[in-house]
Formats: structure tokens, C-alpha cells, sequence
């Protein structure tokens, strides 16, 4: 869904309304996890400027004035004024104030660092972007399990909400028969205890509802205060997704992606290591004028106030001969860092299948426990109509009903739980199948 379409669903209340799938895209525009790895993935690309812009020119202006307080003194040999030979006298040169103005301008010509350094980062920027993947697909997974424990929490209430008015009628009905003497006062004290004990667990459901409403809201990066309406429901979730494992490659974890850009990192690397024994060249230049006077009229331009020009170009050229074997270790390091790779990847595989498997597992055993618990839930189900009927012709128990209301309401725990599990057990398995 598009953040245009998502606005629209707003209103001047701070209202917002969204499906699971729409939940998940707020979050990937607004979780701050997922803003923080675009901006490392915009850093990046800064860092690509910065490395491409020093292979450009570099040119550099200058301005350096001096004000020597004292001329420095050289020593000159005496025999030059007169004076005996090995003597020496001292004698100052050049004026007290000094200025030179200039510009100076290098390329660099060939550097094997500089050109692989390019290429790595944008490897970097790649492994950047991998990373922003990788983080929305951990914030798809909180945000789903989050989304659907709110879904799970509403209907809980709604059933408790459906045991208290069945036991609400009940109760009227009891105090009647109690009042005309057709049933003793502690049937009706039990019916009491059970409707009081579904009103106290009824706001404690609600006050879950608020906690699970406001974890959703955290994995989505939404404000606390926004009031949130969740468009899905819990009749509308199937496991139609589900692909079969036969079907799953190691390149679908964006974990197993990373790992390939560390890699790739890794190698470059170690080509910069290597070629790190060739030569490097710069060409420069440099023009610049300067100014020599006793009077601080630096800036007097008029005849006999000349400024001096000086202007060179040159190249160096930069040989390594021997640097104490610096890089022969720098590049045996680099070759180690690429074995622990090929070392992690195989434990990635490893933690990879022990996922998958365990998920599968977990994944079939709640759809047994789930089509078990259906049907206890629709058998308390029965037990508890055929009490009421029972009660009502005038050949059953008060205390039969309670025990069956209590079987059906322990039943409905007990498939909403289930239920719940495989909710869970489908989004790991997606997970784990590389499908989020």
C-alpha cells in the first residue's frame, strides 16, 4: 500500500484504520529501526562521493604572511668579510615581512587502492540496502505476531462477553426459581461466583487488549495516542502462503545474502591488500607570488612593491620497496577473515535447516492441536445446550450446568490458544522459508 493511500485513511481525530498488510508497510515508512538503515543506506552512497572525489582534482588555495619581530641569524664564514679563516660572523638576511599568495593543484594518476576502494563501497552501499531487507523483514514478523495477539485478545472478550450474558440470563432465571423456592440458595450463590469471576477476567482481557493494542502500535513506529482500528480479522487469516519446503533455497534468507556481500567485501578487500606493492603517481602543480618588505605595505601594488612570481609542475612517483612485511601480514589476515566466512556460512546453513525444520514441526503440530481443540470446543459446546435443556425441563443439576459452562469456557481458552499458536507457528515458517 502506498503512504498516499495510507493517509487517506486518516481522519481530523487521529484515526487511522489498516489491514495486517498495511500495518506492516506503516511500519516500514515509520519504525525508526527501518529509518535508521536508510539513512546508513544514504550514507553509503555518500560514501561513494567521498572516495569517487578523491580520484578528481584536488585544488587548494593558499594565503601565508609573516612578520618576522627578529630576522633569523646565519652564520657565514668569517674569511668572506675579511676576518680569519674557520671564524664565522653572523649576519641577517631577507626582509621583516614575508607574504606568498598561490594555488597548488594535484591528480592522482594511478593508485590500486584508490580504484578497488571505489568498488568496495559500493559493495558497501549494496550490503547497506541488503540491510534495510533484513530489518523489514524482522519488523514484518514482529508487526504481523503483534497485529494478530490484539486479533486473538478481541476475540477472547468477545467470547467472554458471550459466557457473561449466558450467564447473566441464567442467573435471572435462578433468582426467580430460588425466590419461589424451586431450587436452594446455594445454586444461586454458584451462579454468582461464576458471573463475578467472568466479569473480573473480562477487565483484565481488556486491560491485555489495551498492552497488546500499544506493542502493536510500537513495532509500527505509530504515536500511543493514535487511535488505531485493525481492519482484518481473525476468520480472514489462512495459511494459503505456505510454500512447500521442497521448494526453498538458502539465497531466499536475506541472512545468506548478507553473508554473500560480506564476502564479496572480503575479497576486494584482500585484491587492495595485494596490489598494495605497486607503485602510486601524482602529477602537481603550484603557482604562486610573493612579497618581501620592511613596511607592512604588503598590499601596495604601486611601482617598486613587486610581488614575485614562482610557478612548478612535477610528478611523483611512489615506489614500496619494504615496508617489515606490514602488508604480507595485512593480506594473511584478510585470507583468514575469508576462511571464518566460508565457516559462518556453513553454521548459517546449519541454523538455517534447524529453523526450518523446527518451524515445519511446530507449524504441523499446531494444526493438529488446533482441529483438536475445535472440536472440543463444539462437543462443550453441546454439553452445555443439552444441560441448559435438561435444566430447564426440570431433570438436571444447576451444578451440571456450571460444570459444563466451565468445560466450554476452559474449551474456548483452550482453541483461541491453539489458535493463537498456529498464527505464530505460520509466521515463523514464512520466516523461516524466506517468505516475509
Amino acid at each position: 500500500m502506498s503512504p498516499f493511500t495510507i493517509v487517506l485513511a486518516q481522519d481530523a481525530e487521529n484515526s487511522i484504520s489498516l489491514s495486517v498488510d498495511e500495518a506492516i508497510q506503516y511500519a516500514h515508512q515509520n519504525h525508526g529501526t527501518v529509518l535508521n538503515a536508510s539513512l546508513d543506506e544514504k550514507i553509503a552512497t555518500k560514501k561513494i562521493h567521498e572516495i569517487t572525489g578523491q580520484g578528481l582534482p584536488q585544488i587548494t588555495a593558499s594565503f601565508d604572511l609573516k612578520d618576522f619581530i627578529e630576522l633569523p641569524t646565519q652564520l657565514v664564514p668569517g674569511e668572506f668579510f675579511g676576518g680569519e679563516p674557520g671564524t664565522f660572523t653572523p649576519v641577517q638576511f631577507g626582509t621583516q615581512y614575508n607574504a606568498t599568495a598561490g594555488i597548488e593543484a594535484s591528480q592522482l594518476l594511478f593508485n590500486s587502492s584508490y580504484l578497488l576502494g571505489l568498488k568496495a563501497a559500493k559493495s558497501f552501499q549494496e550490503l547497506s540496502i541488503k540491510n534495510i531487507e533484513r530489518t523489514k523483514v524482522e519488523t514484518s514478523v514482529n508487526v504481523s505476531k503483534a497485529y494478530y495477539m490484539v486479533l486473538i485478545n478481541e476475540n477472547r472478550l468477545e467470547l467472554l462477553e458471550a459466557n457473561i450474558v449466558r450467564i447473566e440470563g441464567l442467573l435471572r432465571d435462578t433468582k426467580v426459581l430460588e425466590k419461589n423456592g424451586f431450587v436452594e440458595k446455594i445454586d444461586l450463590n454458584r451462579l454468582e461466583v461464576k458471573y463475578n469471576g467472568l466479569v473480573t477476567e473480562r477487565e483484565k482481557v481488556k486491560k491485555l487488549m489495551v498492552l497488546s493494542m500499544n506493542l502493536l502500535k510500537f513495532q509500527m513506529g505509530m504515536s500511543i495516542e493514535t487511535n488505531l482500528t485493525l481492519t482484518d480479522s481473525i476468520e480472514s487469516w489462512d495459511t494459503s502462503t505456505t510454500s512447500p519446503v521442497d521448494q526453498f533455497m538458502y539465497e531466499d534468507r536475506i541472512e545468506f545474502s548478507l553473508l554473500e556481500s560480506q564476502r564479496e567485501l572480503l575479497n576486494i578487500d584482500l585484491k587492495r591488500n595485494n596490489l598494495a606493492y605497486l607503485p602510486s603517481l601524482v602529477a602537481y602543480g603550484n603557482f604562486s607570488y610573493q612579497a618581501q618588505r620592511n613596511e607592512f605595505d604588503i598590499f601596495d601594488f604601486s611601482a617598486g612593491n613587486k610581488w614575485f612570481k614562482t610557478s612548478l609542475i612535477g610528478v611523483t612517483l611512489g615506489i614500496p620497496i619494504f615496508d617489515g612485511l606490514q602488508k604480507s601480514a595485512i593480506i594473511q589476515q584478510s585470507k583468514l577473515e575469508l576462511l571464518k566466512v566460508d565457516n559462518n556460512e556453513e553454521m548459517l546453513k546449519q541454523s538455517i535447516d534447524l529453523e526450518l525444520s523446527n518451524a515445519l514441526t511446530n507449524l504441523t503440530n499446531a494444526k493438529s492441536s488446533l482441529e483438536s481443540q475445535r472440536r472440543n470446543m463444539e462437543l462443550a459446546e453441546s454439553i452445555v445446550e443439552v444441560a441448559r435443556k435438561k435444566y430447564e425441563k426440570g431433570v438436571g443439576s444447576n451444578l451440571e450446568i456450571l460444570n459444563s459452562e466451565t468445560d466450554l469456557k476452559q474449551a474456548q481458552t483452550d482453541y483461541l490458544n491453539a489458535l493463537f499458536d498456529l498464527i505464530m507457528a505460520n509466521i515463523d515458517f514464512k520466516k523461516a522459508m524466506g517468505l516475509y
